[in-house]
């Protein structure tokens, strides 16, 4: 049952006013993560992580299981003890591998409750000045002049780009592009300045130093706002698709089962951690924006996103296994 935001702040008061030893965490508390370091959600958990030490006094403890898109480190945690002691910070491809990988030993919305979103990163679509578009409605009208011919590079199969691009297609249609996925952003980024390929869905990072030069023009941000380094380029909803929206994002969750008390105090650090000016300043510095909610809307957007990017794989035919 959804509760108001007054229950979360009296319940967090309760139990700040309780006993010593019945203050949540009573021991160090592991942060699962499921991709490299260096990765940006690594690197999003690397700020984050000690702040969160320091606000509740009590170590918090990095710990990276990398493999299968982060869907190794998600069923050691599906399996954890639900008490507090270890969580999971999870990337957008939380919502999008129920789709992409059928056979997954956990489900998102079963396994897992979520205690915030952290941070959100925007993706851009960019194309080479080349292509002499310089809208997202002069793009679409290309793409349908030329079918089959425009290519959309993505960071892969199944990636963040490559879903937004087919979520656009799906909302827009009917689009006919080729797809050429490459290993990473990193790749497809390099054959969209060298003009080998035509479009791509890539975050603000990547996108950012190159628009800026000119070497590569922004058409639009696939979020409900614009991006403040971006603040000229409109929104695809503001380019006429209404309520578009193909974000990065990460998110702290924790074991189903975990009690509610637990929830409500992590949810209460965090929220406070990721106002923290230094906080904040330092995910701006990796192109993302610092947020959070309570349990309740995380856990709304978390469905909302596994329904909407289900329902575009089924329609594109994309399948990893």
């Amino acid at each position: 049952m959804p509760r108001p935001l007054a229950a979360l702040i009296m319940g967090f008061f309760g139990l700040a006013c309780g006993p010593a030893h019945a203050l949540y965490p009573d021991k160090p508390v592991r942060i699962l993560v499921g991709y490299p370091g260096g990765d940006t959600t690594d690197l999003i958990g690397r700020v984050t992580v000690p702040a969160l030490a320091e606000w509740f006094k009590q170590a918090f403890i990095v710990e990276n299981h990398a493999g299968a898109n982060g869907n190794l480190a998600t069923a050691r945690a599906a399996k954890a003890k639900p008490d507090g002691h270890t969580l999971l910070l999870v990337s957008s491809a939380f919502s999008t591998s129920p789709g992409l990988y059928p056979a997954l030993p956990y489900h998102p919305l079963r396994d897992f409750v979520p205690i915030s979103r952290i941070a959100y990163m925007h993706n851009v679509l960019v194309v080479g000045t080349s292509l002499g578009v310089k809208s997202l409605a002069d793009f679409m009208a290309a793409v349908r002049a030329t079918p089959g011919k425009l290519v959309f590079a993505s960071g892969g199969t199944g990636s963040s780009s490559h879903l937004a691009a087919e979520l656009l297609k799906l909302r827009a249609g009917p689009l006919n592009t080729l797809h050429v996925p490459y290993k990473g952003n990193g790749p497809a980024l390099a054959e969209l300045l060298g003009g080998h390929v035509d479009a791509l869905f890539v975050t603000m990072p990547y996108a950012y130093p190159h628009v800026k030069s000119g070497r590569l023009r922004a058409l639009a941000v696939a979020s409900l706002k614009r991006a403040g380094a971006l603040a000229e380029v409109p929104t695809v909803e503001e380019s006429g698709i209404p309520g578009f929206e193909a974000a990065a994002w990460n998110a702290l969750v924790a074991p189903a089962g975990t009690p509610y008390d637990t929830v409500v105090r992590l949810n209460l650090g965090l929220t406070q951690v990721v106002s923290m000016p230094i906080v904040k300043q330092r995910l701006g510095g990796m192109g993302a924006e610092s947020l959070s909610d309570t349990p309740d809307q995380c856990a709304a957007y978390v469905r909302a996103e596994v329904e909407k990017w289900s329902k575009v794989i089924k329609a594109a035919s994309i399948t990893l296994e």
